[in-house]
Formats: structure tokens, sequence, C-alpha cells
């Protein structure tokens, strides 16, 4: 059996490694010229059973009207965009009523928890280095409410595996002594000790070397540009070369995946959210940050990577416009000195490293896993805001589903059947 993936983010590499485990016989097709160079590039870093609520919580419409044209907005809505998401839109939003709210939630949580036990376990058997930590993460609140309302989502995931303790200000600075400058400003926050954090880059490069070593098969710097079947194969056409022929495929090509679904006449709801960061040196910032930190008022995460610092924040509606926009950049510098004001002070601001990517979002902001209707044509998309979280999980699952293995997870949950 010949399976070709499309895409080498953490996605695709993950699904190339589980498939290999099977003994398939893998191609993995990347525009790129490495693993990860795209959306999986530069995220925040962050792996988070935690966040698992998806964007499109209770109030999310009012939430996107009030920040219209606001450059600072956590989640900004690009007029130019609207025509693009009309219908995927309408069933984002249906899906922010506290019940389907809930129930995706939990979904996510299930994969998250599986997700992250597996990378443990690819960790420790393939030696893999990526800048870990497994110290957690810190949610810091700057009011009551969002302390209460942190702390009752957490409750809600509490007996679905998320371990988690409410710190008042004095323990959020003993969690994270860097923070204590900004204390007065704190109430409050939650230590969540079963997240972990990690450079997702570095993942994929390092998974890439172990697929390769495995007998998995990449052709970088080619662009699947069409899709076709012919009898029980499909065929694959990349500019300038041959069409690649297989037995199965699995798009795992993230917020790009419905174009190229289009192309065999399956629609998939994803749009693409697009996200910013900034990395820079951590210097001689000696007392810098030991743990990851999200504000949740700022909505803005800060993790320390190795010898960097990457912040990271924004969601913004606006197609596949790959511009850094300035202001959006300058945004980040604003909120990582009003988190870290003595380290924003020392910055070296030409030293940064801006980025954009665009995080694929399902319409109810779960994943989409496995099988089609077309058959032998497979999806792995759809993750969002927790593609680093979910990627070992998700890759398993769609591996496990296209070998016939029984499954460990129950996948029918993430199917594209849903919609």
């Amino acid at each position: 059996m010949h399976v070709v993936i499309v895409g080498a983010g953490l996605i695709g590499t993950c699904t190339a490694w589980y498939l290999r485990q099977h003994g398939v016989d893998v191609t993995v097709i990347e525009r790129a010229d490495a693993p990860g160079m795209e959306t999986s590039f530069a995220n925040a870093g962050m792996l988070t059973p935690s966040m698992a609520d998806p964007w499109n919580s209770p109030g999310t419409l009012r939430k996107l009207i009030k920040w219209l044209g606001r450059e600072d907005a956590p989640m900004l809505l690009r007029l130019h965009a609207v025509p693009s998401l009309s219908r995927w839109g309408m069933a984002f939003l249906l899906n922010s009523s506290e019940e389907r709210f809930r129930t995706n939630t939990l979904k996510n949580v299930a994969l998250a928890n599986y997700s992250l036990d597996l990378l443990r376990s690819l960790r420790a058997d393939l030696s893999l280095n990526y800048d870990q930590m497994s110290a957690g993460t810190l949610r810091a609140c700057r009011d009551q409410v969002s302390l209460d309302h942190a702390a009752g989502l957490a409750e809600f995931l509490k007996p679905h595996g998320v371990e988690y303790k409410v710190l008042d200000r004095d323990g959020v600075t003993r969690a994270e002594p860097a923070l204590a400058p900004v204390a007065q400003r704190l109430v409050g926050g939650i230590h969540y000790s079963g997240d972990e954090s990690g450079d997702a880059h570095l993942f994929c490069q390092a998974l890439g070397k172990a697929c390769a070593a495995a007998g998995v098969q990449f052709l970088f710097g080619q662009e699947v540009t069409d899709a076709s079947r012919s009898g029980d194969q499909f065929i694959l056409g990349t500019p300038g070369a041959k069409d690649i022929h297989a037995d199965a495929v699995v798009l795992a090509t993230g917020s790009y995946t419905p174009s190229l679904a289009s192309k065999v006449g399956l629609r998939v709801p994803v749009r693409p959210v697009k996200g910013y960061s900034i990395t820079v040196p951590r210097g001689d910032w000696r007392d810098g940050p030991r743990i990851p930190v999200a504000d949740d008022h700022l909505h803005t995460a800060v993790t320390p990577l190795g010898d960097r610092i990457r912040v990271a924040g924004t969601a913004e509606f606006t197609g596949h416009d790959a511009a850094l926009t300035p202001a959006r950049i300058d945004n980040l510098f604003s909120l990582l000195e009003a988190i870290y004001p003595e380290f924003a002070r020392r910055l070296d601001r030409p030293s940064a490293k801006p980025w954009c990517g665009f995080r694929p979002m399902s319409a109810d902001g779960v994943p989409i896993l496995g099988a089609t209707r077309i058959p032998g044509l497979f999806v792995n998309t759809g993750q969002g805001h927790l593609g680093w979280t979910m990627a070992a999980g998700s890759g398993k699952a769609v591996a496990d589903s296209i070998v016939g293995a029984p499954p460990e997870l129950k996948i029918d949950d993430y199917s594209l059947a849903r919609f």
C-alpha cells in the first residue's frame, strides 16, 4: 500500500511516522524545502490540553463586532474576508452556543490528552530534543472575573484529565518570579501542571529525520496543484514533475486543505485564522521566565524556548494574506512590555524575528480527521490553535484508520461527515 501525505508540517510529519510504523510505504510531498516551515514554524510553542476550549465560545459574535477595526484586538475580522467566511462563519457562530461549545471542548480535550501522551512516548523512544519543557503553563489573570471564569473552565475539564491549581497573587509570582514587577496588576492565576511547551519547528525537523531514517520518502519543493481519481488510484499533479500515483492520500495541508480537496469535489469547512509571533533572544536575562505564561487579559502567550523567548497572540480573519502587518507586530512588543517590562526595556528590537502563520480553524472548532466520502481520501486538519498540542494524536488516529488498526480514539467524533 502506497500512501501519499500532502504537507510536512506537524500534522503531516506525525501522520507519516505512525503510518510507517504500520509498515506502509509513505511519500510526503511538501512545497517548502524542509518540514515545519509554514504554520508549524513559529507558533506559541505551548502544548495545552488546558486550552481545549474552541475559539467560538458563547458571545463570540458580540466580541467580533466590538473589536472591528482595532489593530490591537485579540480577534480581528477584516471586512474584505467576510465574503469567503459567509457559510463557514454561520456554522462557526452556531457552534458558539453553550451546549455545543461544551460538547466540542470535551472532544478537543480528549484528543489533546491522547496526543500529549503519545508525544511523551515519541520523545523518549526517539530521544527528541526540541527545547521542550514539562513545567506546565501558567495563566495570569488581571481581574477577578477572568480568574473566576478560567477556574470554572478548569473545573469543567478536571474530570477529563486536566489538572490545575488556582493561585493567588503571591502564588503566581512564586510559580514565575519574572512576573514580580507586574504582580500588583494581577489578582491571581492558574497553574496547569500537565501542560508542556517546546519548539514545534525543531520537533518537525527531528521527527522528519526519524521518518526518513525509517524509510519515509520526502519530496520537498513540490506543490500539489491538482488531484484526481482514476480507478483505484489517486493521481497528484505537481508543476514541472511527473504525476504521483497513490493508493490513498492524506491531506495535511492545514488551512489550504479546502482548496486541494475541492479538486476532487470535496468540501472541507476550514478557514485560515492568521496569528502572529515574535521570537527574541533571551540574551543576559538571567531572571527571565521559566514557565510559559498566558496573560488572560492581554490574550498573549510568552514562552521560553531555550535561549529564546517567543511572544505570540492575536487572531485575524483575513484570508491567506501573509503580510506582516506592522501594527500587529508592534502590538506584540507592547504586550511583551506589559507582561515583562524589565525585559522589554533591554530588548534589542532589530534582533526580533517576526512571523505570521495560518491556523486551520474548522467551523465548530474541532479537528477534522479520517476518511471522507471519497474512497482512499483522508483528511487531517482543522486543529486551529491546538495544532501543536494535537499533532501526535491526530497523526496516529488517521494512520490507524487508514490501515484499519483498532482505534485508540473515538475518531467518529472528528469525522468530516458531521458537517
